[in-house]
């Protein structure tokens, strides 16, 4: 005697949701697959082109106008017109830079409010001239500002340095990263005139952290 064997439809269902969970699996791994190789093969070119850091050198700096009001509490303003050249020294590696903020200071005090800077790209090996302007109006000083202040107008000479600090997104490709956060310090050495401005020394070299 044969044997019939049917099959009820709620089997035929589940074997159904089956075949279907089976299937999204697969499409799940296929594209799992997919995007894991896409990122290693970013990571590898990544790896192998290894971008430097940016370099900014200080062009001119030159100081207008830095004293204090009398009397007590000392209050202090300032004026200074500043160019700095940034330089891209890869070779096959673009630099975005985004919320560029400059300002100075002396003796580890601020003595500008921060001035922005227009976002821009920088192409392979390509350098750029960026200039603008500082002022700080009535901002309060410390109790040993204006005695140091005095020292170094006696010397002839003050150092001061103007600090540059911004996000960066390199570029490889078609394939831009995300942001990451730069600080450049430039140090100027400043001699004054008999007409009393003070003018830096030229082309000195920033140091720059990503």
């Amino acid at each position: 005697m044969s044997q019939v064997l049917t099959r009820s439809p709620k089997h035929c269902a589940k074997q159904g949701l089956k075949n279907i969970e089976e299937h999204y699996k697969k499409l799940f791994y296929a594209f799992s697959t997919f995007f894991l190789s896409i990122l290693f093969l970013i990571f590898l070119v990544w790896l192998i082109l290894h971008p430097s850091k940016p370099e900014f050198s200080l062009k001119e700096a030159d100081l207008y106008q830095l004293n204090l009001t009398a009397p007590l509490p000392h209050l202090l303003n300032s004026s200074i017109q500043f160019t700095l050249l940034s330089k891209n020294p890869n070779k096959k590696v673009g630099i975005y830079y985004d919320e560029l903020q400059v300002y100075a200071s002396y003796k580890g005090q601020q003595i500008t409010v921060g001035t922005s800077l227009p976002p821009f790209y920088q192409d392979h090996d390509e350098s750029n001239l960026l200039a603008g302007s500082l002022t700080g109006t009535g901002l309060p000083a410390g109790p040993s500002f204006g005695y140091e202040l005095g020292r170094d107008r006696a010397a002839g000479k003050l150092v001061m340095s103007l600090k540059m600090n911004g996000r960066l997104r390199w570029k490889v490709g078609t394939w831009v990263s995300g942001r990451n956060r730069f600080n450049a310090n430039c140090v100027a050495v400043v001699d004054f005139r008999t007409s009393g401005q003070l003018s830096s020394k030229q082309g000195t070299q920033c140091s720059t952290t990503v």
